[in-house]
């Protein structure tokens, strides 16, 4: 997948491929850096993506469609399309002369790698047009909206939409930030009535908020499941010589017999939401 794009990058001029790939701090000028081509790609990748989820699921609702485009579009996913098209052998290829250490901070960097799809998309775009760039795009990107459309959550929707019916609402707080300056990461807690329910750490903010939502997603889950009532089991008695198997007695108030009450299946078992994992989710 996403060879389309991949072999339009290697037909473009040699000076703005260079540039694709070319950091802010390895020029005098940050307008000769990717950045400006990244700027103009995020507007696009998100056009084509927008326009491929209007069409592709015509039944969906706008927000979500917004809940779509947002993992679609994501730094997280942007930077898994880089791996995969092999865009870090481009940095080499364009970094030599550069220290290898750098290079490799460059290349396993979320941030950058995700710049650098984006810087990408841009480049073609204004080589090629619209019309060339926008299937290229989906080809790179349509592993990651079938796996948005079948199987992934946003987490802080569903916190914020499941505590608005007991009028409550939840706040991120940032409560530490971990690693060195081009591996950060960011450790943040999901806040409701004052008590921190659930922390995510993440290589970005917005990552490590989803997983606060989903720990805090399964703790008001486990707190407000119902603990299951003991049971009982009354053996077989005679009732006026004729013999009888009576069901199951539910002790309540006082231990006087009461009707059994449904339990879900599993209902010891169930963990609340997890994550869902993108099946292409590798070492980034």
């Amino acid at each position: 997948m996403g060879w389309r794009l991949l072999a339009l990058a290697e037909q473009l001029d040699d000076g703005l491929l260079r540039q694709v790939f070319t950091h802010s701090s390895w020029v005098a000028e940050r307008g000769r850096s990717y950045e400006r081509l990244e700027f103009l790609g995020d507007s696009v990748l998100s056009l084509a993506v927008t326009t491929e989820l209007y069409r592709r699921f015509p039944d969906h609702s706008e927000g979500s469609l917004a809940r779509l485009r947002a993992y679609v579009v994501s730094r997280a996913t942007c930077a898994k399309v880089a791996t995969r098209l092999g865009l870090p052998a481009f940095v080499r290829r364009f970094g030599v002369g550069h220290d290898q250490a750098e290079l490799d901070q460059l290349v396993g960097n979320e941030n950058i790698l995700a710049d650098m799809t984006e810087s990408l998309i841009g480049a073609v775009y204004l080589t090629y047009g619209l019309d060339v760039v926008r299937p290229a795009v989906i080809e790179a990107f349509t592993e990651h909206i079938s796996f948005a459309e079948r199987s992934y959550v946003d987490f802080k929707t569903e916190l914020q939409e499941q505590l608005a019916k007991t009028g409550r609402s939840v706040a991120y707080r940032l409560v530490d930030t971990i690693g060195p300056p081009h591996a950060r990461e960011f450790v943040l807690e999901a806040v409701v009535d004052g008590v921190a329910l659930g922390r995510g750490v993440g290589a970005s903010k917005k990552r490590a908020e989803q997983d606060a939502a989903a720990e805090a997603l399964r703790e008001l889950s486990s707190a407000d499941r119902p603990k299951r009532r003991r049971v009982r089991l009354r053996g077989r008695r005679r009732d006026g010589g004729h013999s009888a198997t009576a069901g199951p007695l539910i002790e309540g108030n006082e231990g006087e017999a009461q009707p059994p009450a449904a339990v879900a299946p599993d209902d010891d078992r169930r963990q609340g939401p997890q994550p869902a994992r993108d099946p292409s989710d590798g070492g980034v």
